[in-house]
C-alpha cells in the first residue's frame, strides 16, 4: 500500500488550475508512508493545524483505494515578464544602446513581455494541441489539398504583423540598432510562439534576399506585404529547397525545371521534399533553366532563384499539389509538406545561374533565427528549472538549497550566457551591415560567426534541454507538463539551416575565400577585447586561460593547414568549436569587465574558462586528424557490417 509523503506539503499551498500553455499541475508522488510527527510547523504557525491541513492528513492515511479526491503536491513552476526577468539581456542592452533608443526599446519590451504571459502563451499551447490537418478531397471527390491550420495559429500570424516581428528589421526607426531590437522581440517570443518562429525565419530571410536585390519593381508589392504591420496584409514566406536526392547539397540535389513563357514568366516543374510552413503565402526556390535544346545545366551554376505565390487571387494552388504532411518528432505545431510542383508560375528573381548566390542572404538570416530559437529554449527551460528549484522540496528540503542541483543548473546558465552574447554579437554586426556602417573586419567576421554560432548554439541547447528535464525528475518526462514539446522542437536545431558538419565545411570556406583574411580579423578582435578586460583582477585567470586558447588555435591554424585539405577536413568540426569557445568567451571576459558588472557577470566568464577552450588543438596533438585515422574511422563504423567486405 502506497501513500504519499508529507515532508514537503506546505500551509496554503494550493494546486493551481490548468492554465493554458503552462505546467498542467503536477501529480502527486507515491512514495514510503509518512507519520503525523513528519510534519514541520515554524515557531509563527503554533501549533494550530488548519481545517485544510486535517483533510490532508486524513487523505494521506487513507488507502489510495478508499479515497474520494486526490491531493496534488507539486507547485508549477510559474515564470513573470520574461523581459523583466531576463537579467543578461537587460544589462546588455543598457550596455549597448544609446539612452533614448534604450528608454524606447525598454518600454516596448516590457509591454512586449506582458503580452506574451496574457495571450501569446496561451495560443502558442493552442498550437500544440491543435497540429495542422491535411485535406486532400472535400465531400465530393473533388481534389482540394487543403492543409487546415487552427485558429491560434493563424493568430499568431496577426500578433507578428502588429508587433513588427519582421517589420521591425527593415524600418530602421533605430538605424543600425533596428535589426538587435527586432532579434530581442524574437529571442523573447520564440519559445512561446507554438512553432511559428520558422515562418517568420523564412518570411524574414525572403524579405532579405528581395531588399538585396534592390526591390525591383515586381517584386515591391511582395516586399510591402513582408513587412507589413497590418495583420490583414501581411504575408509569409517559405524557403523551397529540400528535394528527393539531397538537402544541403543543392547544387546536386536540384531536379526540379523551370520552362520559360511567351510572357516572360517560367513554369516550375519538380518535387519538393521538405517545405516548413507549407500553409505560407509565398515562397522562394531553386530551379533548372530549361534551355531551347530542352537541356538543363548541372551543379550549382545551373540554379536560378524563384519567386511564386503559392495560391492565385482565387485562392487555389498555383498548379501545386500537397502529397501529404510529415510526420515530424518535434514542430508539429507547423505544417511540413510534401508538393509537387506541376506547372507552378513563378518568377525568375536572380541572375541566370547566381541562384546560391543569391538566396546566401536568406540562408544567413535563417541561420541567425535558428540562433535565436535555439539561445531561447535554453532560457526557457533554465527559467523553469530555477522556479522548480524554489517550489520542489525533496529530502527535507528545497532543490535549490542542494548544492549539487544548483551546480547543475549553474553550469547550464553559463552555457547559456555565453550562446546570448555570441547571438548579440552577430545581429549587432548584421545591423551595422544593413545600415552601411559596418567596415570590411565587421564584414568578414559576421562572415565567419553566422555558421559558427549556428552549429555550436544548435548542439548546445539539444544538450540544455536535455540536461533541464532531468532537474524535474520524472516530471519533465511527461506530456503535459509541455517539458517534452521544448525538447522535441530543440532537437531540430542542430539540423535545420544545415547540420554540425555541413556547417563546419562551411565555416573552411569561409576562410578559403577570405584568403585567411577572416581568421585574421577573428584573432584581432579577440585580442583587443581581452585588452580591454586586463585591468582586472578577478578576471586575470579568466584572461590568461583565454590567451593560452587563442596561442593554441592560432598554432593549430598554422600546423593543420600546413598539413593540407584532408587534415583540415577532419578537424573541422573541433576548430569550429575551438572558435565558438573563444569568441564566446571573450564577449563574457568584455561584459564582466564593464563598469557595474554583477559577480555573476564575473563568475560566468571564470567557468566558461575553465573548459577545454580550444579541442582542435587537443585532438591535433593526439594525431586524430591524420589520414590514417580517417581509414580506421571507416573501419571502426562498418566492422561487422554487410558493406565491411565491399569498404575494406
Amino acid at each position: 500500500m502506497f501513500t504519499c509523503r508529507l515532508s514537503w506539503w506546505r500551509s496554503g499551498a494550493t494546486c493551481k488550475p490548468w492554465q493554458s500553455g503552462g505546467f498542467l499541475p503536477c501529480l502527486w508522488e507515491r512514495c514510503q508512508p509518512p507519520s503525523r510527527k513528519g510534519i514541520a510547523t515554524t515557531a509563527g504557525q503554533g501549533q494550530q493545524v488548519s481545517t485544510q491541513e486535517k483533510q490532508v492528513l486524513e487523505d494521506l492515511e487513507m488507502p489510495l483505494a478508499r479515497r474520494e479526491s486526490e491531493s496534488l503536491f507539486q507547485e508549477q513552476p510559474e515564470t513573470g515578464n520574461q523581459y523583466l526577468e531576463d537579467a543578461l539581456l537587460r544589462s546588455y542592452l543598457r550596455t549597448h544602446l544609446p539612452p533614448k533608443v534604450l528608454e524606447e526599446v525598454n518600454r516596448d519590451l516590457e509591454r512586449f513581455g506582458n503580452r506574451l504571459l496574457t495571450q501569446i502563451r496561451p495560443l502558442g499551447w493552442e498550437c500544440e494541441l491543435n497540429p495542422p490537418v491535411f485535406r486532400q478531397y472535400d465531400a465530393w471527390g473533388q481534389r482540394v489539398d487543403q492543409i487546415v491550420t487552427c485558429s491560434a495559429w493563424r493568430k499568431m500570424k496577426e500578433i507578428a504583423a502588429e508587433e513588427g516581428l519582421i517589420a521591425e528589421a527593415y524600418e530602421r526607426r533605430y538605424s543600425n540598432w533596428s535589426r538587435l531590437h527586432q532579434a530581442v522581440k524574437l529571442y523573447l517570443f520564440s519559445s512561446f510562439s507554438g512553432g511559428f518562429n520558422c515562418p517568420l525565419a523564412m518570411t524574414d530571410g525572403a524579405a532579405k534576399v528581395i531588399e538585396s536585390l534592390g526591390i525591383p519593381g515586381s517584386l515591391k508589392k511582395p516586399f510591402d506585404h513582408l513587412t507589413s504591420r497590418d495583420p490583414k496584409k501581411f504575408w509569409t514566406s517559405g524557403q523551397w529547397m529540400t528535394e528527393r536526392r539531397g538537402g544541403s547539397d543543392v547544387a546536386n540535389g536540384t531536379e526540379t525545371v523551370a520552362r520559360k513563357q511567351p510572357d516572360g514568366t517560367y513554369r516550375l516543374y519538380g518535387f519538393k521534399w521538405f517545405t516548413s510552413a507549407a500553409d505560407s503565402d509565398v515562397t522562394l526556390t531553386l530551379a533548372r533553366i530549361v534551355d531551347a535544346e530542352g537541356r538543363v545545366k548541372q551543379g550549382s551554376s545551373g540554379l536560378s532563384l524563384f519567386f511564386l505565390k503559392v495560391r492565385d487571387e482565387e485562392g487555389k494552388l498555383n498548379s501545386i499539389q500537397v502529397q501529404r504532411l510529415k510526420d515530424k518528432l518535434g514542430t508539429r505545431q507547423m505544417a511540413t509538406a510534401e508538393l509537387w510542383l506541376d506547372g507552378a508560375k513563378a518568377e525568375l528573381i536572380s541572375a541566370e545561374g547566381r541562384g546560391v548566390a543569391s538566396i546566401s542572404n536568406m540562408l544567413n538570416i535563417t541561420r541567425i533565427h535558428n540562433v535565436i530559437g535555439a539561445v531561447a529554449s535554453m532560457r526557457r527551460m533554465i527559467s523553469l528549472s530555477r522556479e522548480y528549484a524554489h517550489k520542489r522540496v525533496a529530502f527535507g528540503k528545497l532543490l535549490k538549497d542542494h548544492p549539487l542541483h544548483m551546480q547543475t543548473i549553474a553550469r547550464m546558465e553559463v552555457q547559456v550566457r555565453g550562446a546570448f552574447l555570441l547571438l548579440m554579437e552577430m545581429v549587432r554586426l548584421l545591423g551595422l551591415a544593413e545600415t552601411n556602417m559596418a567596415s570590411e573586419q565587421d564584414q568578414l567576421l559576421l562572415r565567419l560567426l553566422v555558421p559558427v554560432a549556428k552549429l555550436y548554439t544548435g548542439k548546445q541547447a539539444s544538450a540544455v534541454a536535455v540536461e533541464a528535464m532531468e532537474s524535474f525528475g520524472g516530471q519533465g518526462y511527461m506530456e503535459d507538463t509541455g517539458l517534452p514539446v521544448i525538447l522535441r522542437d530543440t532537437l531540430v536545431l542542430s539540423i535545420w539551416e544545415g547540420t554540425t558538419n555541413i556547417l563546419s565545411l562551411d565555416v573552411l570556406r569561409s576562410l578559403t575565400k577570405s584568403q585567411g583574411q577572416a581568421m585574421a580579423v577573428f584573432f584581432s578582435t579577440v585580442q583587443k577585447k581581452l585588452e580591454l578586460a586586463s585591468s582586472s583582477a578577478e578576471l586575470e585567470p579568466a584572461v590568461k586561460q583565454m590567451q593560452d586558447a587563442i596561442n593554441s588555435l592560432a598554432r593549430f591554424t598554422q600546423a593543420a593547414g600546413a598539413k593540407g585539405a584532408l587534415t583540415m577536413e577532419l578537424a573541422a568540426r573541433d576548430f569550429s568549436y575551438s572558435l565558438a569557445r573563444v569568441y564566446a568567451g571573450t564577449l563574457l571576459i568584455e561584459h564582466a569587465a564593464r563598469p557595474g558588472a554583477s559577480p555573476s557577470d564575473i563568475s560566468a566568464a571564470q567557468r566558461w574558462c575553465n573548459q577545454e577552450l580550444c579541442p582542435a588543438a587537443t585532438e591535433l596533438e593526439n594525431s586524430s586528424y591524420e589520414a590514417e585515422e580517417a581509414l580506421l574511422d571507416s573501419a571502426l563504423v562498418y566492422e561487422g557490417s554487410p558493406a565491411h567486405s565491399s569498404r575494406l
